[in-house]
């Protein structure tokens, strides 16, 4: 090590003495660069410059150049805010195979087909393979331009000849600059390319489309800059036995940043879903014990979905907790309660709680479906297939107040549900539905059995 020299992690600028694998601060691998002499950087005057422009008011700042265009992808517009901003950056981070690929490749067509010209560069396959996956899935225009490039002047090169209405980088970890040192995918080269790709963005007006690895845990790969270098993240996830594809907003500079967009895989490409309630609830001829309807928020989007528990005898010293498309420390908090204030006996039984269709739901507003649904396997009694049930649960079994009743009442009403439990206070019902409102889970059980 050279004397008086020290190491910054380049994701959180945490400084140290020696170079260090991870990150202390924001357990980043591999991070750390070499800095110069440490201490305290003179204070030094800057001149005025020139500004570019002068400033003005802000009620005579023209927004008409700044409005989202349509992508013609309305699930995606959805999620955006209405569509594309000029100069916008938007990060698309996903898992591998969940369809990013497949789903920018419908937009560049969309976009070439009703806006403007779009160029989709690849930096993870040929060009042959790109085009032969775009006529699969019928994604072929005369506006639409491909390249396959791994190099950020290259990129910019393409721009100056195609001039595109959009840009779609795939991805920006297999892209890099030559104007730092570092392999592609290194948290020196990710920040550099970002930064000259939000740079040609903002000096244009043109919208770029960047796409994402994720880690392990399903965080955006790269250092945590490249979130804050751009406009909008957006997380597409899905399960891989599952068609259904959600596209969840993190972050958005020009919209709500707590909307989804449920898309569908098929093999002729990507479609969205605009009416997705009825993917989450199972048909059968005679409703089945275990089994209970629930509406939970999505954003502002109301989806109704299916919660079921199995509750078994077993004769393991440790009975099992198996849970899917739950939160499971609520799944324990909800078994808790019931053993204590809903006098069910489950520490000698397995316990098993999933959600249908893939959907994977953790606000605390589908509580008293669960309690519903547990306590309708243990007694082996199935609930009415008309019921709906919204409420937290708290640990003393009461039934608390959630967010937007009348919003989720009135989607299971228009899917013909007709009785609903829901805590005090709640607000005016919906037409079309009779409601009952629980004060804990000792009412709740009550009202469930008399609602058929």
């Amino acid at each position: 090590m050279k004397k008086g020299t020290t190491y910054r992690c380049g994701s959180c600028g945490y400084e140290a003495a020696k170079w260090l694998g991870r990150c202390p601060e924001c357990q980043e691998w591999g991070s750390f660069e070499e800095r110069g002499a440490p201490g305290k950087p003179a204070i030094q005057r800057v001149a005025a410059g020139a500004p570019s422009a002068p400033a003005r008011p802000i009620g005579e700042v023209d927004v008409e150049a700044a409005r989202a265009r349509p992508t013609a992808v309305s699930e995606l517009d959805r999620v955006l805010g209405g569509g594309l901003v000029p100069g916008a950056v938007v990060l698309l981070a996903g898992e591998p195979g969940v369809g990013k690929s497949t789903l920018l490749l419908e937009v560049a067509y969309q976009w070439a087909k009703t806006v403007d010209r779009s160029l989709y560069v690849t930096g993870e396959e040929s060009a042959g393979q790109v085009r032969l996956r775009a006529e699969r899935t019928g994604n072929v225009h005369d506006r639409m331009y491909l390249a396959a490039e791994s190099d950020l002047s290259a990129i910019l090169g393409h721009v100056d000849d195609v001039k595109p209405g959009m840009l779609i980088v795939d991805s920006v970890q297999t892209m890099a600059s030559p104007l730092v040192d570092g392999s592609p995918g290194g948290v020196t080269q990710v920040r550099a390319v970002t930064s000259g790709l939000v740079a040609l963005a903002k000096e244009r007006g043109l919208p770029v489309v960047l796409v994402g690895h994720v880690t392990k845990d399903g965080s955006v790969a790269g250092p945590r800059v490249l979130e804050h270098l751009v406009d909008v993240v957006l997380q597409f996830e899905g399960d891989k036995h599952s068609t259904l594809r959600m596209l969840r907003g993190i972050k958005n500079r020009f919209g709500a940043s707590d909307e989804i967009g449920c898309f569908e895989l098929q093999e002729e490409g990507i479609v969205g879903v605009p009416d997705p309630s009825g993917l989450f609830i199972s048909r059968t001829a005679e409703p089945v014990p275990g089994t209970a309807i629930t509406v939970s928020m999505e954003g502002k989007r109301p989806l109704l979905g299916e919660v079921q528990a199995l509750v078994s005898s077993t004769s393991a010293p440790q009975p099992r907790r198996a849970v899917s498309g739950l939160d499971s420390a609520r799944v324990a908090m909800v078994l808790a309660v019931l053993e204590k204030r809903g006098g069910l006996k489950l520490g000698d039984k397995d316990v098993y709680t999933a959600t249908v269709g893939g959907m994977k739901i953790t606000e605390p507003g589908i509580d008293l479906a669960l309690v519903l649904a547990l306590t309708s396997s243990f007694g082996d009694v199935a609930l009415s297939p008309r019921l709906v049930s919204v409420g937290e649960v708290g640990l003393a079994g009461e039934i608390r107040r959630v967010p937007s009743v009348g919003r989720r009442l009135a989607e299971a009403a228009r899917l013909g549900f007709t009785h609903a439990l829901v805590p005090p206070d709640s607000g005016k019902p919906p037409a079309g539905i009779r409601v009952l409102e629980v004060a804990n889970v000792a009412d709740a059980l009550n009202a469930a059995g008399h609602a058929r």
